[in-house]
């Protein structure tokens, strides 16, 4: 029963970065388009938080950590580009 329920949640999550990708491609800026990357590397992170409590991997959830620890680097880099610094 909560593998399933997790599954539909990840199936959910899954979707809401396919529908976020839309805003990455059609950002009307760059701040949006950066904003969207870093809501679908946030959903990506939740999604192998999810795969990993459904295949029970502890090895997923050190892959996560180490995706988002990274994801956040690159979101500090990409805006200090946008904000002239580099």
């Amino acid at each position: 029963m909560t593998l399933t329920v997790f599954a539909w949640a990840a199936g959910i999550i899954a979707l809401c970065a396919f529908l976020m990708s839309g805003r990455l491609i059609a950002g009307p800026t760059v701040a949006d388009r950066v904003v969207a990357l870093d809501s679908i590397n946030t959903l990506v992170v939740a999604l192998m938080i999810l795969l990993a409590v459904i295949y029970d991997s502890v090895v997923m959830v050190d892959v996560a950590i180490v995706y988002a620890g990274l994801s956040f680097v690159g979101t500090l880099f990409l805006a200090r580009y946008i904000e002239g610094g580099v």
